[in-house]
């Protein structure tokens, strides 16, 4: 990661990236996003549906806690330059039935901020409505979840769409990381939609 670190770095300074999860987040999607995004002068928060720790996961494995900056009831996509959803099987699940984080990730979507959205994450995008006409990629199960919501689902490393930036797996993260901060970099999007 060294090379999109040292390409990127300072690329962000004065934004704010939220990332938003739920207990049952895969960790190295949260953790090397945050660390490349800090890398590159953004501040970072941790959004999720309750106060205190959120527990990560390394596949089917407990990781570590992480401490919660905010919940997403108290949270705006106003106060963000660009929004991180990592995956994991249950974090995405748990996000999509959660009225509040929907509207939070929708928010995004119709202010035309840039989101990056990895493995499982896209359940929430699709949960949000934001993926019809759009071109995106994922873990391999959600491809009929994400054509059936009228997405271009592809398999391929890193997907960007008009500040939509997207990838599969956690081998993917290297890609996913320079793309995402060369998105949050740009800023707003216009052709970004709802």
């Amino acid at each position: 990661m060294q090379n999109s670190a040292t390409e990127n770095r300072k690329s962000l300074e004065g934004k704010t990236i939220a990332f938003l999860v739920t207990d049952g987040f895969e960790q190295v999607e949260l953790t090397t996003p945050w660390e490349q995004i800090k890398l590159a002068g953004a501040e970072t928060e941790l959004i999720a549906l309750k106060d205190g720790k959120v527990q990560g996961f390394n596949h089917l494995d407990k990781g570590d806690a992480f401490q919660v900056d905010k919940t997403v009831a108290d949270a705006s996509a106003e106060d963000y330059d660009g929004l991180v959803l990592p995956g994991g099987v249950a974090n995405p699940d748990a996000l999509r039935t959660n009225q509040n984080a929907v509207e939070f990730v929708r928010a995004f979507f119709t202010e035309k901020k840039p989101v990056a959205v990895i493995c499982h994450g896209p359940w929430t995008l699709v949960e949000a409505d934001v993926v019809h006409g759009r071109k995106l990629t994922s873990w391999p199960s959600l491809r009929t979840d994400i054509q059936n919501a009228g997405g271009n689902w592809v398999d391929q490393e890193v997907v960007v769409d008009q500040g939509l930036v997207s990838s599969r797996k956690p081998d993917d993260l290297e890609a996913f990381c320079s793309k995402a901060i060369e998105e949050f970099a740009e800023g707003k999007h216009q052709r970004q939609r709802t």
